[in-house]
C-alpha cells in the first residue's frame, strides 16, 4: 500500500501530521506494509532564496497580527506538536525558501535516503531553529543522512530536481489540494490536514483491508473517517 504525502518544510502542521501518520501505522500494525513517498509543495513560492529572520515577525506582516497575537497563536500550534511527542521552538524559527531543501530531498529519495534527509529537515527547522533555506545547513543535513555533500554541493548550485518539485505542485493543483499536509492513501483516500488521530487510524485500516493486507493477530480492525481541516493554506 502506497501514502503520498505533499507537505512543506517550513509548514508546522506538516511534521505534525507526518508523526501522526507514522504513530497510526504503527497502532494499526501496517508499519512495514507501507510505502510512504514525501511530494513537495511550497507554501510561498516568493519567500526570498535568502530569507533567514525571524518567524514572528513574518507572521506579524502575513497576518496582520500583533507580536502577542503571533506567540499566542503559536502557542496553541505547540500545544498539538507536543501531543504528538514534538516540542516545537517557535523562539528561534527562522523564515526560509524551501526551494533547496525540496530539490535535495528528491536528490536524497533517489539515493534511498528521501525518509531520513526528510525528518532531518523537519526536525533541524521545528525544534533546533536552524535556517533550512541556507546552503550550508542543508550540507549539514545531508552528512547527517549518510550523503555527499560534494554531490549535494552540484545539486544546489544548479537546476537539478527542479522539474521533479514543480511536477509535484502541478499534481497537487489537479488534485485541488489548497493547503498541506495533504495524504493520499493508496491511490484511494486522501486525509486534509493533521486531523484527530482517529481519522488517520480508520482510513489506514480502510484501505488496509481493502487492499487485502494482512496484520498482526492482536490488532483490531476500524471504520472509516469523517475530515475536518486543520493544515497550512496557501
Amino acid at each position: 500500500m502506497k501514502i503520498e504525502v505533499w507537505s512543506d518544510y517550513v509548514c508546522p502542521f506538516c511534521y505534525i501530521g507526518k508523526r501522526q501518520l507514522e504513530i497510526a501505522l504503527k497502532k494499526t500494525g501496517y508499519e512495514q506494509a507501507v510505502e510512504i513517498e514525501y511530494k513537495s509543495y511550497l507554501l510561498d513560492p516568493n519567500t526570498p532564496v535568502d530569507a533567514a529572520g525571524s518567524v514572528y515577525d513574518d507572521l506579524q506582516q502575513k497576518y496582520n497580527m500583533s507580536l502577542e497575537e503571533v506567540k499566542n497563536m503559536s502557542d496553541n500550534v505547540k500545544m498539538r506538536a507536543k501531543d504528538v511527542g514534538l516540542d516545537y521552538n517557535f523562539d528561534d524559527m527562522k523564515t526560509a525558501n524551501t526551494v533547496k531543501a525540496h530539490r535535495l530531498a528528491k536528490w536524497a529519495e533517489a539515493e534511498g535516503k528521501g525518509k531520513e534527509f526528510t525528518e532531518l529537515v523537519l526536525k533541524a527547522y521545528f525544534l533546533e531553529g536552524q535556517a533550512i533555506g541556507q546552503a550550508d545547513v542543508l550540507l549539514a543535513l545531508v552528512e547527517k543522512a549518510g550523503l555527499s555533500s560534494d554531490a549535494a554541493k552540484e545539486i544546489i548550485a544548479s537546476n537539478q530536481f527542479e522539474d521533479e518539485v514543480h511536477q509535484d505542485i502541478a499534481v497537487a493543483q489537479q488534485l485541488g489540494v489548497r493547503g498541506v499536509p495533504f495524504f493520499v492513501i493508496d491511490n484511494k483516500y486522501g486525509i486534509a490536514g493533521a486531523q484527530p488521530q482517529e481519522v488517520f487510524e480508520q482510513t489506514i485500516e480502510k484501505a488496509a483491508q481493502e487492499a487485502g493486507l494482512r496484520k498482526p493477530l492482536n490488532m483490531q480492525g476500524g471504520n472509516g473517517p469523517t475530515c475536518t481541516d486543520d493544515s497550512c493554506e496557501i
